[in-house]
């Protein structure tokens, strides 16, 4: 009796998958891996700071090699995963997937080289957290402890594939560093050098933000769109907020939609903005009234 029950429910669960497309993966062998991602971006994190995870002893004088070696793992599990995205992509798209192999080793080598550059600007957004946080007590605590830090380096990294079109693979990085950090950047926005996100949890940046120099923001800060019912036929367009050099946007802040918040700003915590502010002003809420009440005394 048991057997034929589990027989009925099996049935059951098999006839709901029928016709379904994207939310099971049957007869599909061209996704990308979850986990082999996150292991590739450890991989790259390694590069950009090394030895920082202890998985490796690192010295000056193995530092070629040790580099060497993982940047080879990198290129060869890379590109197999950038392979397994595109020919996704061309499956949905009922394209010819011939090239996809060519153009994923290229992606892979795009890269591959950009991570000195990557690299570089991380080294600016430690400067920054440093130079913004007396918390702080080195630049070694800030890569080892710093969720926003995380954050960054995840998205600089998962920013370049986006560049390149690669589908799937950055937002699957994205969301590694959104579940440990609670920090959710899309890798479509834009950002420039020396961010700093102090704390970070809850803090939301939209795909098509654009985020200049020297900004900093606190946690709870969402950079987000207007209209999101409109769905699909926002797609590509910009509806996020651009934030000028030198912004600061402090705690629980919402910007809403395609305006500019000028440079030298400073934004309040806990305000709702959906229009451009200018530069160099400082933006808050009216003062609120505080409402005291006697406690009451015990009998």
């Amino acid at each position: 009796m048991e057997n034929d029950n589990i027989k009925n429910i099996v049935k059951a669960i098999v006839d709901t998958y029928q016709g379904d497309s994207g939310i099971n993966f049957i007869d599909t062998t061209n996704l990308p891996l979850r986990d082999r991602i996150r292991e590739i971006l450890d991989l790259l994190t390694e590069v950009v700071f090394p030895g920082y995870t202890g998985a490796r002893d690192i010295t000056s004088s193995n530092i070629s090699f040790v580099i060497g070696d993982i940047l080879c793992q990198v290129q060869n599990q890379l590109t197999e995963q950038v392979e397994r995205a595109f020919r996704h992509q061309c499956r949905l798209k009922q394209c010819n997937s011939d090239g996809c192999r060519v153009v994923a080793e290229e992606v892979t080598e795009h890269l591959l080289a950009q991570l000195p550059k990557i690299r570089n600007l991380l080294k600016t957004d430690i400067e920054a957290a440093f130079a913004s946080d007396p918390a702080a007590s080195s630049f070694e605590e800030i890569v080892l402890s710093y969720p926003g830090l995380k954050a960054i380096t995840t998205h600089r990294i998962a920013h370049e594939l986006y560049l390149e079109n690669v589908p799937l693979i950055p937002r699957i990085m994205g969301e590694r560093a959104h579940h440990e950090t609670g920090i959710d950047i899309h890798p479509g926005a834009k950002i420039g050098e020396r961010f700093f996100i102090d704390h970070g949890t809850g803090v939301v940046i939209g795909e098509t933000s654009i985020i200049g120099n020297n900004v900093k923001i606190y946690q709870g800060v969402t950079l987000g769109a207007l209209a999101p019912a409109k769905g699909q036929s926002l797609r590509g367009v910009k509806r996020h907020p651009t934030i000028e050099d030198d912004v600061t946007i402090y705690a629980a802040a919402t910007i809403l939609g395609d305006v500019t918040i000028g440079k030298g700003t400073i934004i309040s915590g806990n305000v709702w903005i959906k229009d451009s502010v200018p530069a160099g002003v400082i933006v808050s809420m009216s003062r609120p009234e505080l409402v005291y009440i006697q406690k009451k005394s015990k009998k």
